[in-house]
């Protein structure tokens, strides 16, 4: 479901990603060089390139991890730019990491409940003296995790510790903790890594499903391109710092600088 096929009433109240000139140097040395894109109200969106190329980097200026030497970050008609990160997942941009945050002692809905902290969050007072309008948020914030829980095909895992779940598990375990902080955007870094072929197939079709239900857009960076060609709706090609390339799936595996660059060049991404 790209953003042409969303209802027009759920276009008017989403807003786009618009990154402009983005850049930031590290001793002398350009790690992202004036990047330009957008990620708009819901398409999925790759972010691919070799090792160095920019690409966390990238994740971390958007972010607010990082502060641009250079160009915006717009979120609708906001300028967002060097934001906090805790005031970025506020507004509705949320990212993953690739070290996991999984509780491992925690069960997978137990994990899923600690995501929802921002929606959660009470005064003091109402600890001790919980009321009616403590009690229903509870039970929205536990129906809401059953519901990702559910979405990402964990339900048969539910009360299952996150030790013992497996890599594909645990990735979509991490997504899950994403979705719960309730994003508009949602940021994954290299989430497949670590999955077979089959884990990765299972894991890009959920991806698909949660676009336009659970989040408006998705933003990815990720290795395995056969991942990133199959949900992906436009992919950005960055090498060396620089945007290469953008273009459908199908435009970025023709153009034959990405293929010398990247794809048929015999380098692991």
């Amino acid at each position: 479901m790209s953003a042409a096929h969303l209802n027009p009433a759920t276009l008017a109240t989403q807003r786009p990603l618009t990154v402009r000139g983005l850049g930031k140097s590290f001793g002398g040395i350009h790690a992202v060089k004036d990047i330009s894109f957008d990620v708009r109200p819901g398409e999925i969106v790759g972010l691919i390139g070799p090792n160095g190329a920019g690409k966390t980097t990238c994740f971390n200026l958007i972010t607010g991890f990082y502060g641009p030497d250079t160009g915006e970050v717009r979120f609708g008609s906001d300028d967002v730019t060097g934001r906090k990160p805790y005031q970025m997942a506020r507004m509705g941009i949320v990212r993953s990491f690739q070290k996991t945050n999984i509780l491992k002692s925690l069960t997978v809905f137990e994990n899923v409940l600690t995501g929802h902290y921002m929606e959660a969050r009470q005064p003091l007072w109402r600890t001790f003296f919980p009321g009616r309008a403590v009690r229903e948020t509870e039970r929205a914030v536990r129906d809401s995790a059953a519901r990702i829980v559910q979405v990402l095909g964990l339900a048969h895992r539910i009360n299952t510790p996150a030790s013992v779940l497996s890599c594909g598990e645990l990735r979509l375990l991490e997504v899950a903790l994403a979705l719960a902080a309730k994003p508009q955007i949602l940021m994954l870094d290299e989430p497949a890594a670590g999955l077979n072929s089959q884990e990765a197939r299972t894991f890009g079709e959920i991806l698909k499903t949660l676009r336009g239900d659970l989040v408006q857009s998705i933003l990815i960076v990720e290795h395995n391109m056969g991942l990133v060609m199959n949900v992906s709706d436009r992919i950005v090609v960055m090498h060396f710092g620089e945007k290469l390339a953008e273009g459908t799936p199908t435009q970025i595996q023709a153009d034959s600088r990405v293929i010398d660059a990247y794809l048929g060049g015999g380098k692991k991404a």
